[in-house]
Formats: C-alpha cells, structure tokens, sequence
C-alpha cells in the first residue's frame, strides 16, 4: 500500500511569530490553525507527518544572506503557537518525523528521501513558509528524489509578492498539484 506524507516546513518562531527574526508574520499565523488541522487529518488518517524545521548553528554562514534565525536550541527555532502544542501533544507517534535541515530543501543533505521511500510513501503534501523559497525547494527536492507533490495554496505564505508565481512554477516545473 502507498503510504502518503504531509511535510510542515519552517513553521518556527523566527519565521512565524511577530518579533521573529526573519518572520512573515501575519501571512503565516493565519495559515497556523490550517496546517494544524491537516496534521491532525494525516494523523488520523494514519499518515506520515514530517516537521522540516531549520537548524543552524550559530556561526552558520547561511546569515551572510540572512539574518540569524532558528540557531538550534533557541526559542526562535521552536515551532510556533499552536503547531508547538500540536507537536507536543503528537511527537510520540511514530508517524510524526522530525526533520531537521541546513538548506532549503528539506531533501538535501537529510535522509528524508530515504526514510520516506522506507515508509512507502509516494506523495508528498507541503505546507509552511516561505512558498518562493523553502516551500518552493522542498518541492523540488520532493520531485527530484521522485515523489509526486501536493502544494496547499492556503498553508503557505511568504514575505514578498512572489507566492502565485512560485505556484504557478511548482505546477509547471514539478507537475505539483496546487490545491487552492
């Protein structure tokens, strides 16, 4: 049987919350309660739930492009509002799967290709911030390692104007379903 994967990316404090350090603030708490109850959907479903989360150190030369954000073991790094309660509640469950990354892919240099081909999944569905940079390379990772992809158009946000044009890019490019 084909087992099917949501993947939650970067939804930290630093990326969420208002005084994050690299957030989009409002765009990506509104998304919070959705993502919350399609996790929630994939559990019940008995489907896999992987957390994707940046993990930096602090000397991490990714901040000569950004500011510093989710240095491991900080607050900024921590899943924010109501995805930390979920994942409190959850991390238990052995389909909920820590994933944490150093680039924006949530493929590249992890092992989550591996583990999620292990577990028979074949599809992959991707909420979380930002859609033209993270989102939109988890993606691309997520179709480079084969898996066919589901984009949720109302749990993902970003900082600038370039969300549409990334969907738009994901469908042509990956041939990821856009669900509006």
């Amino acid at each position: 049987m084909q087992e099917e994967a949501l993947i939650i990316v970067d939804m930290s404090n630093d990326f969420i919350a208002d005084e994050g350090s690299l957030t989009v603030g409002t765009a990506g708490q509104t998304i919070v309660p959705y993502i919350r109850d399609l996790a929630d959907t994939f559990l019940k479903e008995e489907k896999y739930v992987i957390v994707a989360m940046d993990a930096h150190m602090p000397n991490d030369s990714h901040f000569e492009l950004w500011p510093p954000h989710n240095v491991i073991g900080t607050k900024g790094q921590q899943l924010y509002g109501e995805l930390y309660d979920w994942y409190q509640a959850n991390k238990q469950n052995k389909k909920v799967i820590d994933c944490p990354k150093t680039n924006y892919n949530a493929f590249f240099q992890t092992h989550l290709g591996e583990t999620l081909r292990d577990a028979n999944v074949r599809t992959v569905h991707v909420v979380g911030v930002a859609t033209d940079i993270c989102v939109f390379s988890t993606v691309s990772g997520a179709d480079a390692e084969g898996f066919h992809t589901v984009t949720y158009k109302q749990g993902t946000a970003t900082f600038t104007d370039l969300g549409e044009t990334m969907m738009d890019h994901m469908k042509r490019c990956f041939h990821t379903d856009v669900i509006e």
